[in-house]
């Protein structure tokens, strides 16, 4: 939180303001979210959200607002819990060590995320960070660490999951958090799907060797409307005692994506693509 601007893909964005391509700008194509405020700060908050309400700000994003962006009282941010919608908020009068936000009224209402669920091998720490922002922006609802055979990383910070997924919610004007899931071995989440399996659930998951070269000829099994789980292994793919497990399960679809081999987060972005414009809300 503490820079004021990043350099993001491309985008040149404030820290708190949703991520819009400049040439999408001079397309008119940023006019995809009618009448939106992007010029005020956006922030995540942990408080029930109402006219009226007076939020106090944990310390950073106090520090944030006062000392980073000179908001003054009275200047508007605009705020979210991941429940009660999104709202137009000011900076309320502030001692020396607290600040707090007055809340007006409601700019969105609370929209339910899409039922996808993303299940990812780890990876080292940066690689991760980028893969949790961008599977946040490609609306994801449930991140899932998943150890495979072939797993470089075991240990899985998912406190730093988390503040990156705040940080892409607020960038992106995101209105509800992924649930972040503890790490489970790959094994252990096969022989949950076998017995205890979550109804009309498709797994997705992403495999070099699948007989499709074309992944939307490979996702046409799949129902439209069905809850989804893509799945991506380690770099090193999936061993086969771990592919001819997966293929046994109910519902599965088997993607390639095609003729390039791509980094893990790399395939993170472009399988979630994929995904969201064949049976997900790009349609």
């Amino acid at each position: 939180m503490g820079a004021i601007r990043r350099e993001i893909a491309g985008c040149d964005v404030d820290a708190h303001r949703p991520c819009i391509h400049k040439s999408a700008v001079s397309r008119g194509l940023a006019t995809a979210v009618p009448g939106y405020d992007f010029k005020s700060p956006r922030l995540y908050v942990d408080a029930p959200l109402a006219a009226g309400a007076e939020i106090a700000l944990e310390r950073p994003q106090a520090h944030y607002l006062s000392r980073v962006l000179r908001l003054k009282a009275g200047e508007a941010v605009l705020v979210f819990n991941g429940r009660d919608g999104e709202w137009q908020a000011s900076l309320a009068e502030s001692g020396k060590r607290t600040v707090s936000l007055a809340v007006a009224a409601q700019t969105r209402p609370q929209t339910k995320a899409p039922d996808l669920h993303y299940l990812f091998a780890p990876l080292k720490s940066a690689r991760l960070d980028y893969m949790v922002q961008k599977a946040v922006e490609m609306g994801v609802s449930r991140l899932q660490p998943v150890l495979t055979r072939y797993s470089q990383v075991a240990r899985v910070n998912l406190q730093r999951m988390r503040a990156n997924a705040v940080e892409a919610a607020e960038q992106c004007g995101i209105l509800s958090l992924p649930e972040i899931g503890e790490p489970q071995p790959l094994a252990s989440l096969i022989a949950q799907c076998e017995q205890k399996p979550e109804p009309g659930r498709w797994l997705i998951f992403c495999d070099e060797d699948a007989d499709a070269a074309n992944p939307v000829t490979a996702l046409q099994a799949v129902p439209p409307q069905a809850p989804l789980a893509v799945l991506i292994g380690a770099e090193g793919g999936f061993a086969a005692d771990e592919r001819a497990a997966l293929l046994k399960l109910p519902r599965v679809a088997r993607l390639s994506l095609g003729p390039r081999i791509l980094r893990a987060d790399t395939a993170a972005v472009a399988a979630l693509a994929v995904v969201q414009s064949v049976l997900g809300d790009w349609r």
